[in-house]
Order: C-alpha cells, then sequence, then structure tokens
C-alpha cells in the first residue's frame, strides 16, 4: 500500500464503554460527535449499540445522519448545539433531541417543532454553551412543564480532578436543577472519573471511549503504520528534507515514508516526533512535509517496509505530548487518505 494504514479496534472502544459504565449505577450514553472522534461514526455507534448503549451525542445536527441511517429509528440521537436556525426538518425527520442553550433556542424550538422531543443545556461556569443561573430561572418552569428529555451542563476542568472548578460547577448544577424530575447529566469521561456525586442520571463519555486521556486504563483504540517508500543512503554531512534542516553526524540510513501533515500529522513534530520497527524507535529528522517523513533507521538492522506512529509503544497521548497538544486533536485530525481496517464487533 502507498498509504498509511489506520487499524481501529471497535473491541476496545466497547471495553471502554463498559469499564466507564461499570463505575456508575446511572445509564451511560456514547459521544460520536466529529465523526466518532476520526474513527467513524455510524461504525463506532453500531459496535456500541450491539453493546447496550441507546443514546448518543453528536456536536451538530448534520453529524447524526450516518448514525440514524445505521441503526435507524430506535437510539436516542441528542445534539449538543441545540436547534439552530435551518435544523428544523433535519431535527424532525431524523428524530434528534436538540440540546436547547438558550432562550431564543427554547423559543424556536416549542414554536417550530411543538410536542418534539428535547433536552435543555444549563451553563454552570464554563460560559461556552448553555443558559445562565437567570436566563434559567425565567424559563425553567415553561420548559420543565414540556418534560425535556434531559437537563445537563459540562464541565471544564474535569480532567484535574482537585481543581476547585469541578466542586463549584457541581454547586451550581445542583443549585440549578436540584428538585426537578427531568433527568440530569454533568460527567463526561472526566466527570465519571470524580465520582459518584458528579453522575447523576446519565453520564456522556467521549475520549475515554477512544482511549484517550483522561481515562489512563483504557484500552487502546487504534494502530497507525506508515509504509515506508525509499532508504537511501546519506553521507555524514548531509542535509535531509526542506530548508537543509537536520544535518547528517554520521553516515546515516534514512526511511522516506507516505504520510504528512496532510494526513494529521503536525508540523510541529518536525524534528520530534519517533516512529517504531517493532521495539526499536526511530528519530523523525527534518520537516514534516504534507506528504512525506524522512526517518533514521541507520540503527535498524534490516529495511523496514513500514514503520508505526502510534501502537504499543507510543499512544494517541504520547504523540500528542510531543506535539504540545491533546489526545482529542489528534485523533480528530486522523486523515482521509489512511487506508482503514476495522474490526471488532
Amino acid at each position: 500500500m502507498s498509504t498509511g494504514l489506520l487499524i481501529i479496534d471497535l473491541d476496545a472502544v466497547v471495553a471502554n464503554w463498559r469499564a466507564l459504565d461499570a463505575m456508575t449505577d446511572c445509564k451511560t450514553a456514547a459521544v460520536v460527535k466529529a465523526n466518532g472522534y476520526g474513527l467513524g461514526a455510524a461504525n463506532v455507534a453500531k459496535a456500541l449499540f450491539k453493546a447496550g448503549v441507546r443514546q448518543f451525542f453528536v456536536a451538530v445536527a448534520e453529524e447524526a445522519a450516518a448514525i440514524r441511517e445505521e441503526l435507524g429509528p430506535k437510539p436516542e440521537i441528542s445534539v449538543f448545539s441545540g436547534h439552530m436556525a435551518g435544523d428544523t426538518d433535519i431535527i424532525r425527520e431524523l428524530g434528534l433531541t436538540p440540546m436547547l442553550n438558550s432562550v431564543e433556542q427554547l423559543t424556536h424550538h416549542l414554536e417550530t417543532l411543538p410536542g418534539h422531543p428535547f433536552g435543555v443545556q444549563l451553563d454552570t461556569g464554563m460560559n461556552r454553551l448553555g443558559m445562565e443561573m437567570q436566563e434559567w430561572a425565567a424559563v425553567a418552569e415553561l420548559a420543565l412543564a414540556q418534560k425535556p428529555r434531559l437537563v445537563m451542563s459540562h464541565l471544564a476542568c474535569a480532567d484535574e480532578p482537585d481543581h476547585p472548578m469541578n466542586p463549584y460547577q457541581l454547586a451550581q448544577f445542583k443549585k440549578m436543577t436540584d428538585g426537578i424530575t427531568a433527568p440530569r447529566s454533568l460527567a463526561a469521561t472526566g466527570g465519571i472519573l470524580l465520582g459518584p456525586e458528579y453522575h447523576f442520571d446519565l453520564t456522556r463519555p467521549g475520549i475515554g471511549l477512544y482511549g484517550g486521556l483522561p481515562f489512563a486504563q483504557a484500552s487502546p483504540v487504534i494502530e497507525l503504520d506508515l509504509p515506508v517508500i525509499q532508504v537511501r543512503d546519506v553521507a555524514e554531512g548531509e542535509v535531509v528534507g526542506y530548508g537543509n534542516v537536520w544535518q547528517a553526524t554520521r553516515a546515516s540510513r534514512i526511511a522516506t515514508v507516505s504520510a504528512g501533515y496532510a494526513d494529521g500529522i503536525a508540523r510541529i513534530l518536525s524534528d520530534k516526533a519517533t516512529l517504531y520497527h517493532g521495539d526499536t524507535p526511530c528519530p523523525l529528522v527534518s520537516r514534516v512535509s504534507m506528504d512525506l517523513l524522512t526517518i533514521d533507521v541507520t540503527d535498524l538492522t534490516e529495511t523496514p517496509k513500514k514503520l508505526t506512529l502510534i501502537g504499543p509503544h507510543q499512544g494517541v497521548d504520547d504523540l500528542a505530548q510531543a506535539a504540545n497538544t491533546i489526545g482529542y486533536e489528534v485523533l480528530t485530525q486522523l486523515g482521509d487518505r489512511y487506508n482503514r481496517k476495522t474490526f471488532g464487533k
């Protein structure tokens, strides 16, 4: 193959969902936004549905189409962005549950889709989405009379267990919702790990399903192998790649690999990343270019046919750390050119 091979283990996704579900005494949904964090929302949702998931969350209404087509009418699909202008038809036709974020969205939804299911999102301090305390106080009676499917908020710092924002948001959420009969949800992956007081009636794990932090015990979900196009001998003092930024300090063997920033391998990894041939680390040298990487394979005893960027010796978050980012970004930037091999449920 002339492009990289992205191996996706759906059994690991299911195992991670089951592990997170076992930490709670409430219902556990699954977040499959951004095309299932880059791994294919339809396949991920299908595997999780077989495992017992009956509620999925997406970022925007359009993301629900592939899941509804794959799974039919049975699962509930909730939309974090709520009921946006122009979404009315797709919400109706696909039977979606918008998480209404403002008084304006609530009014629009009740006027255009009376009787259609909805949820409510509250802002407990993140200042991103949701109704603030005073807004909610003004419309809570009206909204709750329509029997929302869920009242939720989102934690800003759940990946830092000792952060004071966590108990603050918990207290705010309870202040805004204690006494209501509608189901409540506050916790995504990090919130699940904070403990039972954050779980309420439903949790919404996302990154933990896909093998990422803060769920350190997660099973790895992907492997990324990149094919070697050419291996050349480089004399001491010769340069490699754009800008002459890497110069050989010894006689070297350089493998040119089919992948680059067009495939989601960030340019900041230039001269920083490590690939693996079996157990042997092989440093990326020179710049990450659009389609190619150059890797120092001098210390290998054989000519490699492929090198592994994400695998047993370097997980998603390890690569993210090298790129000064987070595992979420590594996953969601995985390129369309990879050959994808999905196995499992």
